[in-house]
């Protein structure tokens, strides 16, 4: 019988530039002891900095009086990640960004964050703060199961 308990890990980071990484280092070690594979480990590292980065700078505006949360579930075979900051949450989906324009610098080559944290863990759900309560964005990474052998 497997236990659908989960083991929770919180951080509150300040809102300045470079704390992302303390986010990413927790995220890392409690990957690790779930068991990830170090490529999926990586992914989720870039995910949590891009979201930890985003609450920071679009949250929070910089502002160090506030912080931003970092809740880590861990489950039986997936992990949560939720980021959280005092802002007020995105108001509508951004345009999917156009790489080739961006690259040939005819566009900012910002704005590509919530692309990017798509396409590196399994879900990805931005929640906007509603009646005083945190905006936050829900990630979560599924462990893979290794093929049995016979």
């Amino acid at each position: 019988m497997t236990s659908t308990r989960s083991t929770t890990v919180e951080v509150r980071l300040p809102s300045r530039m470079g704390f992302e990484k303390v986010a990413m280092q927790t995220a890392a070690s409690v990957a690790k002891l779930m068991g990830f594979r170090e490529d999926r480990i990586e992914d989720l590292k870039t995910a949590v900095a891009e979201a930890c980065i985003n609450a920071i700078e679009h949250g929070n505006r910089l502002n160090d009086r506030l912080s931003v949360g970092v809740v880590l579930s861990a489950g039986t075979d997936e992990l949560e990640v939720k980021v959280m900051d005092d802002g007020k949450g995105i108001q509508k989906a951004p345009e999917k960004p156009d790489i080739d324009r961006k690259m040939h610098g005819e566009e900012d080559p910002r704005g590509m964050g919530m692309f990017l944290i798509q396409a590196l863990v399994d879900e990805a759900e931005w929640v906007a703060g509603i009646n005083g309560k945190a905006s936050y964005v829900r990630l979560v990474v599924r462990l893979d199961k290794e093929p049995e052998t016979v």
